[in-house]
């Protein structure tokens, strides 16, 4: 016996989630419309409210409803230092911080040629133009440490740096609180080939 046609269009809907496959998306579909009508109705609500009015921001982009979201417009940021992160995600950890005050430049992705992402579809040419506004004097790479973000952090200094950019990369090591006997070699390596002078 199958679905009713809008059931099955809801789960196909639903699979369109990150690991989200047909059996868990049939089983959100059914807990939705039997037991939270209401917060499927707000969801549905939500979701075409924000289709309608989030974009990306002309500087950053970053997810915002004005051209240029807050962030950028602030007086109070270093307009001189530019942070590369690759996801919304990421700035706000770096935000959360309180270590940084400077600016963003969001690349929605990073490159994956298995995937088939290449620097088109994360934004490269609009970064190049925020890079170069004449503000700007020193980039920072803060992409992710695995294969996919290196190579990215790789490529963009390589096109940066060409530009007559000073480019920068965040450091790797310990965590906060860490104990060495618990600590990855791979991270214990790196720690130990990106230390510091004492001051």
């Amino acid at each position: 016996m199958r679905n009713p046609p809008a059931l099955e269009q809801l789960v196909e809907a639903l699979r369109c989630l990150p690991g989200v496959g047909p059996k868990s998306a049939l089983r959100m579909a059914y807990y939705l419309l039997q037991r939270d009508r209401k917060g499927a109705g707000l969801l549905a609500q939500s979701l075409d409210q924000a289709l309608q009015v989030v974009s990306h921001c002309g500087l950053c982009n970053n997810f915002s409803e004005q051209e240029v979201c807050p962030l950028c417009t602030s007086p109070a940021r270093d307009h001189s230092l530019l942070c590369i992160v690759e996801m919304p995600s990421d700035l706000m950890m770096l935000e959360q911080t309180q270590s940084y005050n400077g600016m963003y430049f969001v690349l929605m992705g990073r490159l994956s040629p298995l995937d088939g992402i290449g620097p088109r579809d994360i934004h490269l040419d609009k970064l190049l133009k925020r890079a170069q506004d004449g503000e700007v004097e020193e980039v920072i790479l803060a992409t992710n440490y695995t294969v996919e973000g290196e190579a990215t952090a790789h490529y963009v200094s390589e096109l940066l740096r060409a530009r007559g950019l000073k480019v920068s990369r965040i450091a790797r090591g310990l965590p906060m609180g860490g104990e060495i006997e618990h600590v990855d070699s791979g991270t214990l390596a790196q720690a130990m080939l990106e230390r510091r002078n004492v001051r």
